[in-house]
């Protein structure tokens, strides 16, 4: 079985973020990238399903036939391309790079991938349940009702059955199991896995492996904007806490200075 990946550039989760001064976006120039978190989290699952079949526990699933090969997928400019290198040296087995303009909208993205999905046949998609700049956490959601694939998002456990998947997904109130005939969408949440280090050796293997690269013409998709970012202004400073003598300090300052009651 193929196993799809969608992954996003992002700017690195541990760099402070900084607005252009027009107010028109955040800065990237000469910020550090990485792969984004979620969608690590998913080339790490595609990976371990795809080792499992070697592990002497894993019997059931090797029966199965599971996963033969991993396919990281991401849409963007050039710079894209070092990410799905990353994926490559995490174990992935071929990359595509479907060339496009940042910061395409959420629905543009779900036809890009449900013509891949067209073009690749996989048995399974996974991807991260949200991106960390943008917050959407749309694509999988669009992507299984365009297809017409069933889907389980904010996954937490995932377990590959012949022909159908058990997914455990963290709701408001809990935990949920869901089971999916194959093929399905998945989204992936924090607590699926901790992502590997790659290697030195696997970075440079990397290297050699496949990448495909494309077009948004080659799928004849309209990457035409319905929405349009007015402004964005970083949020407020706050100010420094400060300590109270007693509870009626407490509740004047809330009362007089905080205005919250």
């Amino acid at each position: 079985m193929k196993v799809l990946v969608a992954i996003k550039r992002v700017i690195d989760p541990y760099v402070k973020v900084r607005v252009k001064n027009d107010g028109s976006g955040v800065e990237t120039n000469n910020v550090k990238m990485a792969m984004n978190p979620f969608c690590e989290i998913a080339v790490e699952e595609a990976v371990r399903l795809k080792e499992a079949v070697r592990l002497k526990e894993a019997v059931r699933l090797k029966e199965a036939g599971t996963v033969e090969e991993v396919v990281v997928v991401s849409v963007g400019e050039t710079s894209c391309q070092e990410q799905l290198r990353t994926a490559l040296a995490l174990g992935a087995d071929r990359a595509i790079h479907i060339e496009a303009e940042t910061g395409l909208e959420p629905l543009t993205v779900a036809k890009v991938f449900q013509s891949v999905m067209e073009k690749e046949q996989p048995g399974l998609v996974l991807m991260g349940k949200q991106s960390i700049d943008s917050d959407n956490n749309q694509v999988a959601q669009m992507l299984s009702a365009l297809t017409g694939r069933p889907q389980g998002t904010f996954a937490s456990n995932v377990t590959i059955d012949s022909d159908t998947v058990t997914v455990t997904r963290e709701v408001d109130g809990g935990l949920e199991t869901l089971q999916l005939m194959l093929p399905a969408i998945i989204s992936t949440d924090l607590r699926l896995n901790e992502p590997r280090y790659a290697s030195l050796p696997n970075i440079m293997k990397a290297k050699k492996k496949p990448m495909e690269q494309l077009t948004l013409a080659d799928f004849g998709i309209d990457a035409s904007r319905h929405q349009e970012v007015l402004n964005v202004v970083p949020p407020p400073e706050r100010q420094g806490g400060v300590r109270v003598a007693s509870v009626s300090e407490l509740v004047d300052k809330l009362k007089n200075e905080a205005k919250v009651i």
